[in-house]
């Protein structure tokens, strides 16, 4: 068996997410523990089930992923490939395998996520085709997922003004989803990639989105969500992003048109009000040159001397959880100036957001 094929036998395995596979690589390589024996693999925490399949792969279904990377531009990245993105890498249940078809080099350069609602208004639309013409014309790629609306735009914004743009699906990619989006999936393998972390026939299922949408953010060094509703997957996006220590970005809206209501609400949280793309060009400099000299350490790497700023504000947050405001109340500040404080913290590393309010990490 090769070790593609032992890739793929591990990741077929059910109930095994990234986080798993990742703690079970520590214990074993894939081909290593396609041979272990059962003894073996219940040792280290595999249900029965699970060691049945690893040991009698579907055959069929390894197989015809092995010849759909057969085709010309059409790849299979696993986690300790040199081709697989050093910033997804670094997230929490990185995708154990990433299917590409295009231009895998594209992956490798400094990304910037472009989100929104499916049913944007005509302004939407405009501003995600605006956004991305900018951001391509500075040299990064417009990442998005495929979707009607904003996502469909910020991929025409970047492909008809000559820049590179990375679609990441929820299903396989030879399900492409929406249909409509056949012909615009195709510019994009022209000059881009798709990218799915789901098998090559998956079809599009209501829970691969929110997978995808970890994804989109893992690959870029910000994300920017244009028109939202307050319940929208632009906002799983968002949160898996702040998770991923990325940047946030949010145009605002007028608060009478409810597909402003997320955007809103996300700079009402300490996203970054955005009126143009210099000010998303301001915040994302220093991720973008760990991208570019592929030396990713830390998501925001920062010099072991510097004078944190705000000393007030970090003495108040200790090792349980601290609302904003009794943070507030603790320093006699009003509660919007504390929290623009406590996300210029957590941008340091010092603190980070948890259920609840804020806790200090190691560093802080």
């Amino acid at each position: 068996m090769s070790d593609l094929d032992s890739w793929l036998a591990l990741a077929d395995v059910p109930y095994l997410g990234g986080n798993r596979i990742s703690q079970l690589l520590q214990y074993a390589s894939p081909s290593q523990l396609c041979q272990m024996p059962a003894e073996q693999l219940l040792a280290i925490g595999l249900k029965p089930a699970q060691i049945a399949r690893l040991q009698q792969p579907r055959a069929r279904r390894i197989d015809r992923c092995l010849a759909w990377a057969e085709k010309p531009d059409h790849v299979i990245l696993t986690l300790d490939s040199p081709g697989y993105p050093t910033l997804l890498k670094e997230i929490a249940s990185a995708p154990p395998l990433l299917f590409v078809r295009g231009e895998s080099h594209w992956l490798h350069e400094p990304q910037l996520a472009v989100v929104g609602s499916r049913s944007a208004s005509i302004d939407g639309r405009e501003s995600a085709y605006e956004f991305a013409a900018a951001l391509v014309a500075a040299n990064y790629v417009v990442t998005s997922g495929l979707a009607l609306g904003v996502d469909g735009q910020a991929h025409y914004g970047a492909l008809k003004n000559g820049g590179a743009t990375i679609a990441v699906m929820g299903s396989g990619l030879e399900q492409i989803y929406p249909a409509r989006h056949r012909e615009l999936a195709s510019q994009i393998v022209e000059q881009g990639a798709l990218v799915s972390e789901f098998w090559p026939d998956d079809k599009p299922r209501p829970q691969n989105f929110p997978r995808r949408n970890r994804v989109i953010s893992g690959l870029s060094v910000g994300v920017l969500v244009i028109e939202a509703a307050e319940k929208s997957g632009s906002l799983i996006t968002a949160r898996y992003a702040l998770d991923q220590g990325r940047e946030v970005f949010a145009l605002p809206g007028s608060i009478h048109y409810p597909g402003s209501r997320g955007c809103n609400a996300l700079i009402k949280s300490g996203a970054k009000l955005v009126e143009s793309p210099v000010d998303i060009f301001d915040e994302v400099g220093v991720l973008t040159e760990c991208v570019k000299n592929n030396q990713l350490n830390s998501p925001l790497p920062q010099p072991e001397n510097e004078e944190l700023p705000f000393s007030v504000v970090l003495a108040n947050v200790g090792n349980e959880a601290t609302p904003v405001d009794v943070v507030a109340e603790r320093c006699k500040l009003p509660v919007y100036e504390v929290m623009m404080q406590l996300l210029e913290l957590e941008l340091h590393g010092v603190i980070k957001t948890v259920p609840g309010g804020y806790i200090r990490t190691r560093r802080g």
